[in-house]
């Protein structure tokens, strides 16, 4: 029970990181309207409609949460023998999981999301990316392969 714990612990950490840089930059702009828990995960919802998205604020709103939680793993490494030692066992096993999830959740994100729920890459390139190139596209890679209840996709 503990293991598992720790692991929430960690998730829930990552989750609030991730999200709440998304929240934070679409706020900033304007943009931010609420926030959803999904069985399958959270979700910012932004005002203004996927299909009217454009301009760099769209890649700042969904690329800046996936830099930022990676370069927190990274950062994290620097402390990483102090965190395998700590007395403290559960922290131990948090610093653990926060490493790990930090390092892999977003470059996951990134690779495979796309292809089963839209990912933020796929907001980075199809906002920003293919237009500054004057690009318009409906190829298969740059929109979600599944559509879940609820999203707004």
């Amino acid at each position: 029970m503990k293991k598992f714990l720790t692991f929430f612990v960690a998730f829930v950490i990552v989750a609030f990181i991730h999200e709440g840089t998304h929240a934070l930059i679409a706020a900033a702009y304007g943009e931010f309207a609420d926030f959803l828990v999904h069985p399958y995960g959270f979700e910012v919802v932004f005002r203004t409609p996927t299909i009217q998205r454009h301009g760099i604020q769209w890649g700042f709103i969904s690329g800046s949460s996936s830099v930022l939680t990676v370069l927190l793993g990274y950062l994290l490494m620097f402390f990483v023998k102090p965190m395998a030692h700590m007395r403290n066992t559960f922290l131990s096993a948090v610093g653990y999981w926060l490493i790990m999830m930090l390092l892999l959740l977003d470059p996951l994100n990134l690779s495979v999301g796309p292809f089963l729920y839209g990912g933020d890459i796929g907001g980075i390139v199809a906002q920003v990316l293919l237009p500054a190139y004057g690009i318009k596209t409906d190829h298969p890679l740059f929109k979600p392969w599944f559509h879940f209840i609820g999203s707004e996709q």
